[in-house]
């Protein structure tokens, strides 16, 4: 076994046999084990601490995270932002004195875009999300273990053997999983021991945070902005609000400021001595590493534990490994529901990599944080906050035509239904009502398309087939508007198809109607779904 731990406790004799172990409960080891349960997967999940950390750090959550959230039935329980709703950022002596240099995220835009979600957003707190992703979990099956830490593991070849202890009791037993998720954030264990290196900017600097509340601050949150840089001559911080009462100071781990009282700092940058309530205090990195790789065997790393960046406007963050779990959830639940072989697995490292490599080069190369990175990413092509949030580029073999002279990422609008990026949005009709065309990919391959020939391709194809299949005929199934057609929106002439994956990503399209069509559609579907021999 790799050790992680050396304590000696009491030692139980069995060994549970599970599909799916996530080490690490909070946002993202809580995102897979709800979309795993979802999919009909009971995940187990670890988390050595007994509750969400009383300091909360990510706030705030995009269309596209809610966007599974919405599939998975919980969006109606997380309170969305106003459409077009961005964050808003100034320079400032303090939160009441003057107030100069407003600077957007993305040079050039404001990050308004068109309307390209069903979903706008969420602005909450990850210790109000935290329960609710718990409580769906649960629901669908999945089992949650808190303050129960993991001692050590081992890669066989049919499967994780797991050390888990609860912390409580100090009882050890042993776990064998089919799949382990490393979701144990940026000082990842797992990943240490598998000696999966990192790379990227590296150590930029140690921070601070002080955690409170100010009631009196709150009314100056009607202007419109909601972070500011503190500037004084002997306070540089960072000040911005959860939306919630609560507030937050970040600065730099310094002697001086180690030393100052937590009130005096609170107080100098809101510039007036109102009453405070502190809350809690923190100690972070801000760091940028990526895993050089997100998988090996049977383990495979999500979040913090595959790429750590600091917090962002874009929703960098969180969000990052939250769609990490979207991608790998499927594929892992139709593996172990037999329908496709391990091989799609691969998949999960190929396109979710170089994500998290982008992401860490657009975070490094934006205003907010290049002072810090010096000129390592000075002339980095910057690509829009509609193009980062929904239409990033996916490439692996589960993605049939998304060649390398493609860019990383673009507009919905600019892919048109481009294989290896999220399906576009429509509001459609079906049965009479109003639905997202991502309402129609949850749990199979489904192919979409306005011609009827289709029809009786898929179904020949769906016959010599394990996977999850379906064919939904635009005009007949569905209807799309008049001023948004279904062939121009998704890049096809009025005899073609698309293929649309579980993740709602884009993995095939043909322009016009083959002469072999069931043949066609069938080596695309073994191709994406990795069927087994």
């Amino acid at each position: 076994m790799s050790n992680t731990s050396t304590t000696t406790s009491t030692i139980t004799s069995t060994t549970e046999r599970i599909p799916v172990l996530i080490i690490g409960g909070s946002l993202v080891g809580l995102s897979a084990a709800l979309f795993l349960a979802w999919r009909g997967i009971r995940p187990v999940v670890i988390e050595k601490h007994t509750a969400s950390s009383p300091h909360p750090r990510a706030i705030g959550f995009t269309e596209r995270t809610l966007e599974f959230y919405r599939a998975v039935g919980i969006a109606d329980r997380i309170p969305q932002v106003p459409p077009g709703t961005r964050l808003r950022r100034v320079r400032a002596t303090s939160l009441t004195g003057d107030w100069h240099g407003e600077s957007d995220w993305t040079p050039g835009q404001d990050g308004a875009h068109a309307v390209a979600s069903p979903c706008t957003g969420a602005a909450l707190a990850q210790d109000r999300l935290e329960p609710i992703l718990r409580t769906a979990a649960a629901a669908h099956g999945a089992e949650l273990r808190l303050g129960v830490e993991m001692l050590a593991f081992e890669q066989l070849d049919d499967g994780v053997p797991v050390d888990v202890r609860d912390r409580a009791t100090q009882q050890i037993h042993r776990v064998m999983a089919d799949y382990v998720i490393a979701a144990d954030g940026a000082d990842s264990a797992i990943r240490e021991t598998l000696g999966i290196a990192r790379r990227g900017v590296g150590h930029l600097r140690t921070l601070r945070s002080l955690l409170f509340r100010c009631p009196e601050a709150d009314p100056v949150l009607a202007k419109g902005i909601q972070q500011f840089n503190i500037e004084q001559p002997d306070l540089r911080a960072f000040l911005t609000t959860y939306g919630d009462g609560r507030w937050v100071l970040m600065f730099d781990d310094t002697e001086a400021y180690r030393a100052a009282d937590p009130h005096e700092l609170v107080h100098k940058a809101l510039g007036s001595p109102f009453a405070v309530e502190m809350l809690a205090a923190g100690r972070w990195e801000m760091a940028g590493r990526i895993a050089e790789r997100y998988r090996a065997g049977r383990i495979f790393l999500a979040g913090d534990a595959a790429h750590q960046l600091p917090p962002t406007r874009g929703g960098f963050g969180a969000n990052t490994g939250i769609d990490d779990t979207w991608n790998l959830a499927w594929k892992l639940a139709w593996v172990l529901q037999g329908h496709s072989s391990s091989r799609l697995l691969d998949t999960y490292d190929a396109e979710r990599q170089p994500i998290g490599w982008l992401r860490h080069q657009q975070t490094f190369a934006r205003p907010d944080y290049a002072r810090w990175a010096g000129d390592a990413l000075q002339g980095e092509t910057l690509y829009a906050n509609e193009a980062m949030e929904l239409g990033q580029l996916h490439r692996s073999f589960s993605v049939i035509g998304a060649g390398a002279e493609l860019p990383p990422a673009a507009s919905p609008a600019e892919w048109a239904g481009q294989p290896g990026t999220r399906a576009p949005h429509v509001w459609i009709q079906r049965d009479g009502q109003r639905l997202s065309t991502l309402d129609l990919f949850a749990h199979e391959l489904v192919l979409l398309t306005g011609d009827g020939r289709w029809t009786d391709a898929a179904r020949t194809a769906a016959a010599r087939l394990p996977l999850p299949f379906k064919a939904v005929r635009v005009g007949s199934d569905v209807t799309f508007p008049a001023d948004v057609p279904f062939d121009e929106c998704f890049g096809v002439s009025s005899g073609g198809a698309v293929l649309i994956r579980p993740d709602g990503i884009i993995a095939w399209r043909s322009v016009d109607f083959p002469v072999n069509a069931a043949a066609v559609l069938e080596d695309a579907l073994r191709t994406v779904g990795a069927c087994p021999a």
